[in-house]
């Protein structure tokens, strides 16, 4: 694995404690702002592992963004290939693609105009008024992932 795809922040605190909450409320059919949880199959284990996550609706989306970088999500769905996004007991299965670097300016912008509040100081410097070219730069440490609902 390169250098670019270790970066990772792991929540720690208070963070563990409020994505815990959001899972609850997600898996209970409460949805703040649009979030969701996350299942995606282990890489090694086979087993579910689930994570709040905030799915991006934008063209030719809906996207999964890791402002937190290569996460243990994201690897388990780049083995996976997809999972299934839940509220309460509405759940869509889906696949997913990964973005090369060069796409993900655009995704990352409009992620950082919705959910910045929330996800902005994962980004260090990198913010919605970033140039593309700044945006660029730091999308290698952040994967975006296109997913397709099945029907």
């Amino acid at each position: 694995m390169s250098s670019s795809s270790t970066h990772y922040i792991k929540p720690k605190g208070f963070d563990k404690t409020m994505n815990g909450f959001v899972g609850w409320l997600a898996r209970h059919g409460v949805s703040l702002m649009g979030t969701a949880e996350l299942s995606v199959r282990g890489r090694k284990s086979g087993e579910w592992r689930q994570v709040p996550v905030n799915p991006l609706p934008y063209e030719g989306g809906p996207y999964l963004i890791s402002a937190r970088g290569h996460s243990e999500w994201v690897r388990n769905m780049r083995a996976a290939g997809g999972g299934q996004l839940k509220v309460g007991r509405r759940v869509q299965e889906f696949t997913a693609v990964e973005l090369p670097d060069a796409e993900k300016p655009v995704v990352l912008r409009t992620y950082l105009k919705k959910w910045g509040w929330e996800v902005g100081r994962f980004f260090g410097d990198v913010n919605v008024n970033s140039t593309d070219e700044e945006l660029l730069a730091a999308a290698h440490k952040h994967p975006v992932f296109r997913i397709t609902v099945k029907p």
